[in-house]
């Protein structure tokens, strides 16, 4: 029977076992980003007991693959499917919701910002910072990364001529997206610090319960987003360059 042990990475937990992803993102657990960390250490990043981590984690999988039946097991798929996957997906919706939010707190800053005005503003700031670098990060996947991975891919699966490297390698392009989802990390959980686990405040109108709302789904969102591609995509790019032999 499958069991979850504390040595064990959380992007290994998250990649094998999809259906526990919800399970780590209630707990606060950092799958994506922190993809690399054992499971000990990420659950001592947050400040929780290793054996309730691990006890709740079995539980729900010793439930059975009922469990797993809406997830995809993105290992086994094409690179150039899972590229397509996450732009049609997850690439789609940041572009819809990231002005939408936008809209909404400046909304809320203009019409509570006389009471929750010092949250506001900073919120703002911070939720700019977070858009602008999304909204490029997605045009440099788009133009740069995911048609070299697929590139790379035809190339590997069909033959003709070797790919043109205009970056060195596959694993360049791809430290500059993982090292902007750190950034992107960051200011997710300092959104979160500053709306208190996105909680609503008494006096807050239904633009303002829209608004974190949407911050929490655009958290959601971006977290499976960079899991499927610090846990798998990117790994398995390298990986298929490298026996390839496309860079020497």
């Amino acid at each position: 029977m499958a069991k979850i042990i504390a040595d064990m990475t959380v992007g290994e937990i998250a990649t094998k076992y999809p259906m526990l992803r919800e399970i780590m993102e209630r707990m606060g657990v950092d799958y994506c980003c922190g993809g690399k960390h054992d499971l000990a250490t990420a659950a001592a990043q947050k400040g929780l007991d290793l054996d309730d981590v691990l006890l709740s984690l079995n539980a729900h999988l010793d439930r059975g693959p009922i469990a797993n039946n809406n997830h995809r097991d993105w290992t086994t798929a094409s690179l150039t499917e899972l590229a397509d996957y996450i732009e049609q997906k997850h690439h789609a919706f940041m572009k819809e919701q990231l002005p939408r939010i936008g809209g909404k707190i400046a909304r809320i800053k203009l019409m509570h910002g006389q009471k929750h005005g010092r949250v506001l503003v900073e919120l703002e700031d911070v939720y700019i910072g977070l858009r602008d670098e999304i909204e490029a990060h997605l045009s440099k996947e788009e133009q740069i990364l995911f048609p070299y991975i697929r590139t790379i891919e035809a190339y590997v699966t069909r033959g003709g001529e070797k790919p043109e490297v205009h970056c060195g390698s596959v694993g360049n392009p791809i430290r500059q997206m993982e090292s902007e989802h750190e950034d992107a990390g960051r200011a997710l959980e300092h959104i979160r610090e500053l709306t208190g686990n996105y909680t609503v405040p008494e006096d807050g109108c239904a633009s303002f319960r829209e608004a974190y709302e949407g911050l929490e789904a655009i958290e959601r969102d971006l977290h499976e987003h960079i899991h499927l591609e610090n846990n798998i995509l990117f790994p398995r790019a390298k990986e298929l360059e490298a026996r390839a032999g496309i860079c020497k």
